[in-house]
C-alpha cells in the first residue's frame, strides 16, 4: 500500500485526538491574551512595557549595525528575484557575519541575541531580501537550533549547535503530499533496527532543504515492545545515504527560496539523534512555534515599514489635480492605515518578543495572533501600496529601471508576503488553534458535558464542576473598569481605547459562552464563528500593545506625541473592525454559505463554469508519495 493512501486512513476523531495530545495541557504562567479571551483585561501583565537589559540593547545594536552595512554593500535583492537563487557568497557572508547563530548561545559559538533583537534582524534582512529573511528564519526558528536548544540533551547540543551557529543551514521536514495541517495522516515512517531507525518517506516544501546540512524529521515510529511510538522527531544529516531532493519547488514570490521535496528510502539515522522520546514529535513542534512563530510578523513589520516610506515618498512627490495625492482623502485613508497599522504591529511583535525574553508569561496565543494579525495586515498593506502607486505598482521593478524611474518592488513585496497568511500555519488553522486555547477553560471545566462518548457518571461530575465555575465566572463578566471613566487615566487621550477593550473583552468571553451553551458538542463545526471571535480577540491585542508602546515612548520622550496619534488612530480603526465584528457573530451567511459549498460538491453549479478554457496541464492532484528508492536525480546543493 502506498504512503499516500496509508495517510487518508485516519478518522476525524482520532484526529482531533493526536492534535490534542500535541498541545501544551497547562498554563503555569500567566498569559494575557489567555485572560482577554475569559473577559479578563489583565493590563498589569503588559503594562509598564517590559524592556531588554542595557547589555541585550548593547549586543544586539551592534549586530544590527553590521548587518546593516551587510545588506546595503552585499545583498542585490534584484538579483536574487532575477535569478530565483540567493548567492553563494552572499550566504557565505551572512554564515560569516553569525546571522545563521543570532538565537544559538555564545557558548555553542553563537551571538546569543534575544528574541527582540532576533526579530528586528529579521525585519532588516527582510526588507532588503524577503528570501534572505525566510532562510535565516527557517534555519534558526523551527529548523534544528531551537528544537535542541528546547529539548535537546547535552551531547546534542554540543554535537550539533556549533555547526549551526556559524557551517551548517537547517531544515524543518513536517509536511507531506498529502499531509498538510493534519499530521494525524502522517505516513514517513522510523523503523527501529538496533540502534538505529530506519526512515523512509517523502517530505514536500522543505524549506531550505535543497541546500540543507541538517535536517529536523518528523517520522511516524510505528508502536511494538520496547518501543512507545508515535510520531518522532530526528536530527538527520542532509548528506546521509538514501536521502534525495527530487525536486526544487518554484513559487508565486520569494523565488530565491531552496524550498524542494526530500524522499527518505531506508535513512539510518541513529537513535542518539532522536529529539526526545518517541511519540513527542509533534509537541516538540508546536512548542517550538510557540516562539518561533514570532519570525513572520517580524518580517511583516520590515514589510511594513517599507510600505510607509515608499507611500510617503511616492505620494508628496506625485500630483494629481494640482496638489500631492496624498493631500487627497482616497489615498490618504491608505497611507494612515499602512502607518497605524505597522505601529500596532510592530507593538504586538515587540511586546510578545520581550515577553518571551523574560519568559514570566506564556505568551503561546500572544505569538500566534501576532502571526495572524500580521500576515493578514502585512498583505493589505502591500496590497493598498500597490494602489497608491497605480499602475507603477503593478509594473516589476526592471520594467521601471528600464524606462528610466525608480526601481520599486512593490509587486514583488505583495506577491512575497502572500506566503505568510499559509506559513506555519494557514490563516484559517490559526484560528482554529486560537480558538481552542481560548476556550481552553472551559473545556477543562465543561469539557466531558459536550462529549458524546463521555458516561453519565462523568457528565454529573462535568456538570458540577461546570456550575461552580461559572457561578464565580459570569457575574464578573457584567460590569468592570470600562465603564468607570476615571479608568486607565495614566493612558491619557487612550484611556479610552482601554476602557473599550475591557468592556469588549467581557463582551467577548459573553458571546463564547453564550455560543458553546448553544452548539455544545457542535461548537468546533462553527469555524465561521470561532474565526471572528479569534479575529476580535487580535484587534484587542493589538489595540492594547499599541496603547503600552505609545505610553513607552511617551515616558522615554522618544517620538511620544507622534506614537499617540498612531496609537489613537489605529485604535479607532480597530474598534470599527471589532464592532462589525462582533455583529457578524450573530449575523452572517455562514448556514446558507455551506448549502452553497454542498451543492458545488454535488455539481450542481457545474453549468456555471461553462464558457471558460481550463489551462491547467494533466495529473494528479496530489502526487504520488509510495515509499521506495529515488528515480530522480538528487538536486542536494549544500553551500560550504
Amino acid at each position: 500500500m502506498s504512503a499516500t493512501a496509508e495517510a487518508r486512513k485516519v478518522s476525524e476523531r482520532e484526529a482531533r485526538q493526536v492534535a490534542e495530545a500535541a498541545r501544551e495541557q497547562d498554563w503555569r504562567k500567566p498569559s494575557f491574551a489567555k485572560e482577554l479571551f475569559l473577559g479578563r483585561f489583565r493590563l498589569d501583565l503588559i503594562h509598564p512595557h517590559p524592556l531588554p537589559t542595557p547589555e541585550a540593547v548593547r549586543k544586539g545594536e551592534d549586530f544590527l549595525d553590521r548587518l546593516r552595512g551587510f545588506c546595503e554593500t552585499k545583498v542585490d535583492s534584484a538579483r536574487i528575484e532575477r535569478e530565483a537563487r540567493i548567492p553563494d557568497e552572499t550566504i557565505a557572508g551572512l554564515k560569516e557575519l553569525g546571522a545563521f547563530g543570532m538565537k544559538i548561545d555564545e557558548a555553542y559559538g553563537g551571538l546569543g541575541l534575544t528574541q527582540v533583537y532576533y526579530n528586528k534582524a529579521l525585519a532588516l534582512v527582510g526588507s532588503a531580501s524577503p528570501a534572505i529573511g525566510a532562510l535565516l528564519s527557517a534555519h534558526q526558528s523551527i529548523g534544528v537550533p531551537q528544537p535542541l536548544k528546547m529539548f535537546g540533551t547535552k551531547e546534542q547540543k554540543e554535537a550539533f549547535l556549533p555547526r549551526c551557529a556559524r557551517t551548517d543551514i537547517s531544515a524543518f521536514l513536517l509536511t507531506e503530499p498529502d499531509v498538510g495541517s493534519d499530521p494525524a495522516r502522517l505516513a514517513t515512517s522510523a523503523v527501529p533496527d538496533g540502534d538505529d531507525y530506519l526512515v523512509d518517506g517523502v517530505k514536500l516544501w522543505t524549506t531550505n532543504g535543497v541546500i540543507a546540512d541538517l535536517l529536523v524529521v518528523m517520522a511516524r515510529v510505528p508502536k511494538s515492545e520496547g518501543h512507545h511510538g508515535g510520531i518522532t522527531a530526528f536530527v538527520v544529516e542532509a548528506t546521509s545515504e538514501g536521502i534525495t531532493v527530487e525536486n526544487r519547488n518554484a513559487f508565486l514570490g520569494l523565488r530565491g527560496l531552496e524550498n524542494g521535496v526530500t524522499r527518505f528510502h531506508q535513512v539510518r539515522v541513529p537513535a542518539a539523534n532522536r529529539i526526545g522520546p518517541e511519540g513527542a514529535g509533534l509537541k516538540i513542534a508546536l512548542t517550538t512555534l510557540n516562539t518561533g512563530r514570532l519570525s513572520l510578523p517580524a518580517g511583516c513589520v520590515g514589510a511594513g515599514k517599507w510600505c510607509l516610506k515608499v507611500a510617503r515618498e511616492w505620494s508628496a512627490a506625485r500630483e494629481q489635480w494640482g496638489r500631492p495625492i496624498a493631500e487627497h482623502e482616497a489615498v490618504g485613508s491608505k497611507i494612515a492605515y499602512i502607518a497605524a497599522t505597522t505601529f500596532a504591529l510592530e507593538a504586538m511583535l515587540d511586546l510578545s518578543s520581550q515577553m518571551a525574553d523574560e519568559d514570566r508569561n506564556d505568551i503561546r496565543i500572544e505569538a500566534a495572533l501576532a502571526k495572524l494579525y500580521g500576515s493578514e495586515a502585512a498583505w493589505l498593506m502591500a496590497d493598498e501600496l500597490v494602489q497608491i502607486r497605480g499602475g507603477r505598482g503593478f509594473e516589476t521593478a526592471d520594467s521601471l529601471a528600464a524606462r528610466g524611474e525608480r526601481a520599486v518592488p512593490a509587486e514583488q513585496v505583495l506577491r512575497d508576503l502572500r506566503i505568510n497568511r499559509i506559513f506555519e500555519g494557514s490563516t484559517e488553522i490559526m484560528h482554529l488553534l486560537i480558538a481552542r486555547e481560548a476556550v481552553d477553560a472551559h473545556l477543562s471545566v465543561a469539557g466531558d458535558l459536550i462529549d458524546p462518548d463521555t458516561s453519565m457518571g462523568d457528565k454529573a461530575k462535568a456538570g458540577a464542576r461546570a456550575g461552580s465555575f461559572y457561578a464565580r465566572w459570569l457575574p464578573k463578566l457584567v460590569t468592570g473598569p470600562g465603564q468607570l471613566p476615571n479608568s486607565y487615566t495614566e493612558f491619557g487621550p487612550l484611556a479610552g481605547h482601554l476602557r473599550y477593550v475591557e468592556r469588549s473583552a467581557r463582551k467577548l468571553a459573553r458571546s463564547t459562552f453564550y455560543a458553546m451553551s448553544r452548539w455544545q458538542g457542535r461548537m468546533e463545526t462553527k469555524q465561521g464563528f470561532l474565526g471572528r471571535i479569534v479575529d476580535i480577540g487580535a484587534e484587542l491585542f493589538a489595540m492594547s500593545a499599541a496603547c503600552v508602546r505609545a505610553e513607552l515612548l511617551r515616558t522615554t520622550e522618544e517620538h511620544g506625541r507622534e506614537a499617540y496619534q498612531l496609537a489613537d488612530a489605529f485604535c479607532r480603526q480597530s474598534r470599527i473592525r471589532v464592532d462589525e465584528l462582533f455583529g457578524r457573530l450573530w449575523t452572517n451567511t455562514d448556514d446558507l454559505d455551506g448549502k452553497v459549498v454542498k451543492g458545488v460538491l454535488a455539481g450542481r453549479y457545474e453549468w456555471l463554469e461553462q464558457g471558460v478554457i481550463d489551462p491547467s496541464g494533466e495529473g494528479p492532484w496530489i502526487a504520488d508519495a509510495s515509499p521506495g528508492p529515488s528515480k530522480k536525480e538528487n538536486l542536494h546543493r549544500p553551500i560550504r
